[in-house]
């Protein structure tokens, strides 16, 4: 990368006033930290990027190569009122400089890095460690011993280069980053801070809770313990709280991300404003942090807004869900996770709209990642993944959600049937699909393998629909498998159930929903719908023997794109019936595919009284049709 191609980092005079510290020891770290929280810098690799890096370039090495850009990116975060800039080196390490083969390297690169922070005006410099991008025994192949060696080797240069202090971060093991700890103690007297990042879920990658991570760092001869990085500022506020209550007495830091990751097109993006990481800097203050900064996609802008707000005389800050003063900090643990995006829409009130796909039959999945995308862009909030449908064999429907989210950047639902699974497959089934980032469920018996690609298949099913639902609500979600075991752990499994308005018996519909609804079923999906009057029917007889039906309904659309389609439909497809009408109408229609569109937006907004929302089913895989459906929906 030529330092002629790399755009110059923008200044701004205006910055708030700060205290000019330098901490020349532990004692006087200690001291500096009572008086009032520290301005810590910002996002330094993001920054890199915005400024021409490329994202796949070792950031240490532009330590040496390009000494004008690391320095002014500094410089910027110094100018903001920063009073803690850490230095570019987070990576600098001898296994993950071995990736671009200058393991060699190690003190000259973090020599030049304390120097690089130090040009650009930094009055505490801050040596930046990050992990060492390998998995230690016994879940990886490098021993404690060797993981102190590269720590200690790291520490030992940042130390020689003059820093004021050492910030080992963004760890997310914790046995890493003791050993991290071990070998800052042997290698130098100054300060240490040691801090984690958290999944969504509020654990470490490895599982450990913010609660447990706490009571092991407690124990650790560090000067201050926190967490950055993460999913945002409102996490982080929810963790330190947390870790606080279980380590009483240890300073704390907080250097969130720019709010959670968003993936554009083909760049990462962070949507926080710096008013709103300003709220939470105040919110940070009252909780105790000693350090207030930011991490990946925090900009000089943000740390101006946050140091103008530390600037300010301390005023109520907002309240956040976990309460620490409430409780012992003995008994203090991790809080729920987050719901998923999809339940927060369910509770919103607004129109919520799932569309079905099917899982490809070979191992191709780019059709499916794409109709995803066409599907998310245009204002769908879920996918709903089948398994299997009429008993096809398909790929994986754990796999194919894995991949929209992961690729797509779409939430999903997964179909989850009881059909070809025994009580042991079934939990063993959601755990994984869990442990895959799944949240949302659809619970259904699913299609008789009788009619699939393989009859002679095991069909066997230990639970009811009810029966699944139970086992996810009162079971899993409570922390336990069936057998009152526990799991380590609760999931936060959102459960759908399946609803017929065109059952012949709508009293025993009702019946078998009201069992779904005590199960603890949070929504229902409902089959294809062509006449707003069988909503009504149902709905009538649900309220009859049960009262009043609340559980938020997903109406099914189904768009027909002939007069054929529709007959199809009508005659062959237990479950549907569409009006002779309807049939007769889109027959007449010069237009056969539009005239479908037509009717199922004319349905959407006739039953959007009745309706949280709409599960569209895409005929023949058009996934451009839903697209154009949902655009009209979302248009009213």
């Amino acid at each position: 990368m030529p330092a002629s191609t790399v755009p110059a980092v923008s200044r701004r005079p205006a910055r708030a006033r700060c205290r000019k510290v330098r901490i020349v020891d532990r004692h006087a770290f200690r001291a500096l930290i009572e008086v009032g929280p520290l301005v810590g810098d910002g996002g330094t690799g993001t920054s890199l990027v915005a400024h021409g890096a490329r994202p796949d370039s070792c950031f240490d090495a532009l330590n040496l190569t390009h000494r004008d850009l690391v320095r002014e990116v500094h410089r910027a975060f110094v100018e903001a009122g920063a009073q803690v800039v850490e230095t570019n080196t987070f990576g600098a390490n001898r296994y993950k400089l071995a990736a671009h083969d200058i393991a060699g390297m190690v003190r000259e690169i973090n020599l030049a890095g304390a120097a690089r922070a130090r040009e650009a005006g930094a009055r505490t410099v801050a040596g930046s460690v990050g992990p060492l991008g390998v998995r230690l025994a016994p879940y990886g192949r490098v021993s404690a011993e060797d993981a102190r060696a590269a720590f200690a080797e790291q520490v030992a240069a940042l130390a020689e280069g003059g820093v004021d202090l050492v910030i080992l971060e963004t760890f997310s093991d914790v046995a890493e980053l003791e050993q991290a700890v071990l070998a800052a103690r042997a290698t130098t007297d100054l300060p240490v801070v040691a801090s984690l990042t958290f999944t969504r879920d509020d654990r470490t990658l490895l599982g450990e809770t913010a609660a447990d991570a706490a009571n092991r760092l407690a124990t650790a001869d560090v000067d201050a313990i926190g967490v950055n990085c993460a999913e945002g500022p409102e996490q982080v506020l929810r963790l330190i709280r947390v870790m606080k209550a279980n380590a009483p007495g240890v300073p704390f830091i907080a250097q969130p991300n720019a709010g959670g990751p968003q993936r554009l097109g083909d760049r990462i993006m962070f949507s926080a404003t710096p008013e709103y990481l300003a709220e939470y800097a105040r919110a940070f203050r009252a909780a105790g942090a000693c350090l207030i900064g930011g991490c990946c996609g925090t900009e000089p802008r943000h740390i101006r807004a946050i140091a103008h707000a530390l600037a300010e005389p301390a005023a109520e800050a907002i309240r956040v869900e976990v309460d620490e003063a409430a409780i012992e900090p003995a008994d203090v643990a991790a809080p729920a996770p987050e719901q998923t995006a999809f339940a927060r829409a369910l509770a919103s009130g607004r129109t919520v709209i799932t569309v079905e796909m099917e899982p490809p039959r070979g191992i191709s999945v780019a059709r499916l990642v794409a109709g995803a995308q066409t599907l998310g862009e245009a204002g769908a909030d879920a996918i709903n993944v089948s398994d299997s449908p009429m008993a096809r064999m398909r790929m994986s429907p754990w796999a194919a959600c894995h991949l929209i989210q992961t690729e797509a950047g779409v939430e999903t639902v997964l179909n989850f049937p009881t059909r070809g699974r025994n009580i042991l497959r079934v939990q063993s089934d959601l755990l994984a699909a869990y442990a895959l980032g799944i949240r949302n469920i659809f619970a259904v018996m699913g299609d008789s393998t009788s009619i699939g690609d393989f009859p002679e298949a095991a069909d066997l099913s230990d639970v009811t629909a009810s029966g699944l639902i139970a086992l996810i609500t009162g079971s899993l979600n409570a922390g336990q498998d069936r057998g009152g075991s526990s799991i380590g752990e609760a999931t936060r499994f959102v459960v759908g159930c399946a609803l017929n308005p065109n059952a012949a018996d709508l009293r025993r519909e009702a019946r078998i929903l009201a069992r779904k609804i005590e199960a603890g079923a949070d929504f229902a999906l409902t089959q294809a719908v062509f006449e707003p009057a069988r909503l009504d029917k149902l709905r009538a007889a649900y309220e009859e023997s049960h009262g009043q039906l609340t559980l938020p309904l997903l109406v099914g659309l189904l768009p027909i794109v002939s007069r054929r389609h529709a007959e199809f439909l009508h005659n062959e497809v237990p479950g549907i019936e569409i009006p002779e009408e309807v049939r007769e109408r889109v027959g007449r229609a010069s237009d056969e595919r539009a005239e479908g569109i037509a009717i199922a937006d004319e349905l959407a907004s006739q039953l959007a009284e009745q309706a949280s929302g709409f599960y569209l089913i895409p005929p023949f895989h058009r996934y451009d049709l839903a697209a154009e459906l949902i655009e009209r929906i979302r248009s009213r």
